[in-house]
């Protein structure tokens, strides 16, 4: 049986009097897809960035490898490097290029030698099909091979879970593909990752579970073929059919 690798307990956050997060209960195992589902505003977004510590929660626990990373005073900045997350936009520094981007990070965190950095990362491009990109500056790349590298870019920390904030919604149609090409090679690989993804064919084909949120809450968890063809849920149901007509 696989090993949990994060847990939330009742997890609570808001931002003033608004609350977005309303005790959200999820666990995940090492190896897992879980892919988040629900319309926007329903939490998703929040909750990856709470996972990350981006965001500090109001109540409740997260637990990684069975530490509670949420507790008042816990250092964010180890966790960060063991929790990636890649957000819709890209995020890459203009003045570099996709080299100099991926290697920024480790070089000053690790501070290995930079010609070990610079030969871990050219293995990464090379996984994901970019090594005659490496050169290139942000702007010579199409959107496609922009999120590819904001990707590798968090790889680059060698992190144990992946989070991803609909890292294809802001690519052309004809574009989004090679992004979900390169998140099906890491679920090949055993990486865990959490999506919130509007991609509902991806969710059925790829994840091992999925979540519906709403209002805040996770609503309903199953597998794929629960969710997308038996959902338990009203809400669920109605969420399915307004995506699916789209």
């Amino acid at each position: 049986m696989a090993l949990e690798k994060l847990r939330l307990v009742d997890v609570h956050k808001g931002f003033g009097d608004i609350p977005v997060l309303n005790g959200i209960d999820l666990s995940v195992s090492e190896g897992e897809m879980v892919c988040l589902i629900g319309s926007s505003g329903s939490g998703k977004s929040t909750l990856l960035r709470c996972i990350n510590l981006l965001e500090p929660i109001d109540n409740g626990q997260i637990l990684f490898n069975n530490i509670d990373i949420s507790e008042p005073g816990f250092n964010p900045q180890p966790v960060r490097q063991k929790i990636g997350l890649v957000f819709q936009s890209f995020n890459l520094f203009p003045h570099m290029t996709a080299l100099q981007n991926v290697m920024l990070a480790p070089r000053r965190v690790h501070r290995h030698p930079a010609q070990q950095i610079k030969q871990s990362a050219q293995e990464l491009f090379e996984k994901f099909g970019l090594e005659d990109r490496m050169e290139h500056y942000p702007d010579q790349l199409s959107g496609g091979q922009q999120q590819r590298v904001a990707i590798v870019r968090a790889l680059a920390m060698n992190p144990q879970i992946m989070l991803f904030d609909e890292v294809t919604s802001a690519l052309d149609p004809e574009l989004i593909e090679e992004v979900l090409d390169v998140l099906r090679q890491l679920r090949m690989q055993g990486m865990t990752m959490i999506l919130a993804t509007h991609e509902i064919g991806f969710a059925r084909e790829a994840a091992d579970s999925v979540c519906m949120l709403d209002d805040g809450r996770i609503i309903e968890t199953g597998s794929p073929d629960k969710i997308f063809s038996d959902p338990t849920e009203p809400r669920t149901r109605q969420f399915l059919s307004s995506v699916l007509k789209q």
